[in-house]
């Protein structure tokens, strides 16, 4: 079925056609041709074969240098990828190969620097060398030595999706290096049955597990390469993808920064022997029976059957006058994407974008923030339904309130520009319980369009006043007395629940809650922890190193996406801490991640919690200060890790359950059933300086600190990782203590 979607809400596909086996530069008559059939790019390889077969004279005399090749192409680059000559062995334990295939691979790369080619596509290492881990090195400076020589070129190095032997096909290469390689250079042993992943994809006609595919997802990807042996043939014998490829590849095409994708060996360009022919553009339309799903087919090679059909296949593309069917179905399932969800279209341009964290206590917020804010079509819509049940909760229970009218007072302290106010009211109609309402607000810019709503929108049933919420002395009466509040209404959680310092706002205004039956709305909120792996943001953090040296020390507000759980076991949801004991002052403690609503004080429970927690995510509170909480994770078992940091997410509880449960959350685990599409907090991204490498089985463990020296509120973290050895535990490496009091949320 063909989709309804407008077409500026659909991913772009940049889809390029690769021949393995190309030996001739691409011209301009092949480059257009391809351009008339919808592809967008071509590769090219950068030498010929003539200088192939002079490598492989010099090799055989064993000369140890090369003299200059004929080059491939002098043509302008901007739609053609490069790429390196399949034949060399850059991680060969040969030094004659090695030395042979570097002077190669540095002269192409030269080559295409001077050509103005924007992007090299590089063979990565052979399986052999990834599993038992030699050569990698040398693979690697290889690459740093190419990037100096090319200081300009994307270089995008091709590694299969998985460890797939059938991948590894370099002896199928005519003329490969590999095997001139000397007898006493080979080490012949146990390979290792793991890899380190690189970041540009050769897709399998079977994908591997989703675990995998999400530690693929959170890398740099930038070319997803589609083979003619992953595509399956449909009753028809059109060629389409199994719907796991289907799936991964729109989920690549939600990320930031997409993929391109490369159909490799599916025909050469048609019509290249004909120039005045014409031939049909792939423009996606294609017949439900066509673009039809083949069936889940688990062999890895076609079988007798499948090999039957070809003949079929290309009889039913020329029926049909299809000369490019791959093609036409990659354009099929452009034109057919899932539709973005309000999340997706809310968050464009925001996902994995760093932000510092609000600080609305020392700040000024301006009205643009006030209105990103208010785009939230779910957080207000759960706020007056809280309200509402709160009210109707007073009325049956049949309360007294603390207005001299009989109404209920309800006070929004950090009103802002009124959101929760006209909420407020709404409650207050639909329930049919008279309120007083007051709105609270510091900002002197907000303060003067709270009063233009009271004036137009409200109606005048609203106390405006200009106050810190701290410092207001509750409802002024008219004998100059100062009243209390009945139900205090706040939206200062933040990304990690208190970092934006509600619990110091929330502290100083508790003295005005009436202390009898007072509510809080929220009246609970709980943060969790979890470990993940996030390449693009180290990236990012590492580039912003030299305008800001404390980049590294400062928790960020993240739309978090090219992200990869490292622990993903079911939890069950870890209930709010109660906090019904009161201890000593505030200013001696640090506050603890949950308030209730009948206290005159916020307060927190010593103690020093080292419980093993191989789930994700657990449940986290600061301790008090100069004391720490400290969480421990498991690692899942499905491949080395080279990275780990650390996220944090907040689960917020606007009220309890004995006023029907409303429930704000960001945890992934929950906020789909709590609070699908809601936008306005986005988790928070404790980076790690050095990303650590957690092998199968590996423990995590972050301990966490919230300080304050009565002037200001930070952070301090330290992750360390442990091993299970011979029934001890071994610790694998400690990160550096990260500290964030440089810049601290003043008080």
């Amino acid at each position: 079925m063909e989709s309804s979607n407008n077409m500026g809400d659909m991913p772009v596909f940049y889809v390029g056609q690769h021949e393995s086996k190309r030996s001739v530069p691409v011209s301009e008559h092949v480059l257009q041709q391809a351009q008339d059939c919808n592809y967008d790019m071509l590769t090219t390889p950068i030498t010929t074969s003539h200088f192939h077969s002079r490598v492989l004279t010099l090799l055989s005399s064993y000369q140890a240098e090369i003299e200059a090749g004929t080059p491939g192409s002098d043509l302008p680059m901007p739609l053609l990828l490069a790429v390196t000559s399949p034949w060399i062995d850059l991680a060969s334990p040969d030094p004659v190969i090695a030395s042979l295939s570097l002077q190669v691979f540095n002269q192409e790369i030269a080559y295409a620097a001077f050509c103005g080619v924007g992007n090299v596509i590089i063979q990565g290492p052979s399986l052999h060398s990834i599993y038992s881990g030699q050569g990698l090195p040398q693979y690697a400076r290889a690459i740093q030595e190419a990037l100096d020589v090319g200081p300009y070129l994307n270089l995008q190095v091709l590694l299969p999706m998985t460890g797939d032997p059938s991948w590894d096909d370099s002896s199928a290469v005519m003329g490969h290096l590999g095997p001139f390689a000397r007898s006493e250079y080979l080490q012949v042993g146990a390979e290792e049955q793991r890899h380190e992943e690189k970041p540009t994809l050769s897709l399998p006609r079977h994908l591997p597990a989703v675990s995998l595919q999400s530690r693929w997802c959170s890398e740099p990807l930038r070319l997803l390469v589609l083979p003619g042996s992953s595509f399956l043939e449909n009753k028809l014998g059109y060629p389409v993808l199994s719907k796991p490829n289907q799936a991964f590849i729109a989920r690549c095409m939600r990320l930031k920064t997409p993929p391109w994708l490369l159909l490799s060996d599916v025909g050469p360009i048609p019509g290249l022997n004909d120039p005045d022919s014409l031939v049909p553009v792939a423009d996606g339309y294609l017949s439900a029976s066509a673009a039809a799903d083949a069936g889940d087919i688990q062999s890895p090679s076609p079988t007798p059957a499948e090999a039957g059909r070809q003949q079929h296949q290309k009889h039913t593309s020329k029926i049909k006058n299809d000369p490019t069917p791959h093609l036409s179905y990659i354009r099929y399932l452009q034109r057919n994407q899932p539709p973005k969800s309000l999340i997706e279209r809310f968050g464009s341009g925001y996902q994995d974008y760093l932000q510092s964290p609000l600080q609305p206590l020392t700040d000024n917020l301006e009205s643009i923030t006030y209105e990103v804010f208010e785009k939230d079509p779910i957080k207000y819509e759960w706020y007056e339904r809280a309200i509402a049940h709160a009210l109707r909760d007073w009325k049956a229970q049949d309360k007294s309130a603390s207005s001299t009218s009989g109404a209920v007072v309800v006070a929004v302290v950090g009103a802002g520009r009124g959101p929760l106010v006209t909420r407020t009211l709404r409650a207050s109609e639909t329930t049919g319980v008279a309120i007083e309402a007051w709105a609270v607000e510091k900002n002197p810019n907000a303060y003067v369009l709270l009063q233009r709503h009271n004036e137009d929108t409200w109606k005048r049933q609203v106390t405006v006043v200009k106050s810190d919420m701290r410092a207001w002395k509750g409802p002024h009466r008219e004998d100059g007395t100062y009243g209390k509040v009945d139900i205090l209404v706040s939206e200062l959680l933040g990304s990690f629940a208190d970092n934006e310092l509600s619990p110091e706002c929330l502290d100083g205004v508790q003295h005005v809650l009436n202390p009898e039956h007072g509510i809080s709305i929220p009246s609970s909120y709980t943060a969790h922890l979890t470990p993940i792996a996030a390449p693009r943001l180290h990236t990012d953090i590492i580039h912003r190193l030299p305008s800001d040296p404390q980049a590294f020390d400062l928790p960020y507000v993240v739309m978090l996406h090219a992200i990869d759980f490292l622990s993903t076991k079911a939890a069950p949801p870890a209930p709010p801490q109660d906090l019904s004991q009161q201890t000593k002052s505030r200013r001696k403690t640090c506050p603890p991640l949950t308030t209730r609503n009948n206290l005159s004080r916020m307060s927190s429970r010593p103690g020093n919690s080292r419980i093993r927690f191989p789930r994700n995510p657990r449940a986290i509170a600061p301790p008090p200060r100069g004391q720490r909480r400290r969480r421990r994770w498991g690692s899942d078992r499905r491949g080395w890790r080279e990275r780990a940091q650390c996220a944090l997410l907040a689960d917020a509880v606007p009220v309890p359950a004995q006023w029907g449960k409303v429930e704000l959350s960001t945890n992934p685990v929950t906020m789909e059933s709590k609070s699908k599409d809601m936008i306005s907090w986005f988790p928070i991204f404790f980076p790690l300086k050095t990303p650590m490498y957690l092998p199968d089985g590996a423990e995590v463990e972050v301990s966490m600190w919230r300080q304050t020296d009565d002037r200001k509120v930070w952070y301090e973290w330290l992750v360390e990782a442990f091993v299970e050895l011979g029934g001890r535990r071994v610790r694998l490496g400690i990160s550096e203590m990260h500290s964030s009091k440089k810049s601290g949320c003043l008080m």
